[in-house]
């Protein structure tokens, strides 16, 4: 019986196989090199946002700006104060002003207002807190 044929036929294959395992060495290379510079990319990250963090606490904190009525700097007293949010009656009460109608919605408008500014916070329908 003539072997040679079978020999040629897994030479043949074995060839294949050493081609496909130095294919995949060659991804293998690849493959670490990017996940060696996805490693050091994600420490440069780590150390820019330490570094960054470390100078917040010595950047002067920028007030915010408020409209020019009175009552706005002293509402935003009351909230430094307060231990949760406040309604707008909650506010009124604070600044001994009368708790009529006109007063407490005028209040809850200048509240709406310290919202959009970006001051205060509506946690809730009427709820208003002091932003973090």
């Amino acid at each position: 019986m003539n072997i040679q044929p079978l020999l040629d036929a897994l030479d043949i294959q074995e060839d294949a196989a050493r081609a496909q395992a130095n294919d995949v060495r060659t991804q293998i290379g690849e493959l670490q090199t990017r996940l060696r510079q996805a490693d050091t990319h994600l420490e440069h990250l780590a150390i820019t946002r330490k570094t960054v963090t470390g100078l917040a606490d010595r950047l002067p904190a920028v007030p915010p700006d408020l409209p020019e009525h009175p009552d706005y700097s002293r509402i935003l007293a009351v909230f430094n104060e307060a231990t949760g949010p406040l309604r707008a009656k909650d506010v009124c009460e604070a600044l001994d002003h009368k708790l009529l109608p006109k007063n407490i919605e005028g209040t809850r408008a200048k509240l709406k207002r310290l919202v959009t500014h970006g001051i205060l916070t509506e946690v809730d329908t009427g709820d208003f807190a002091r932003k973090q």
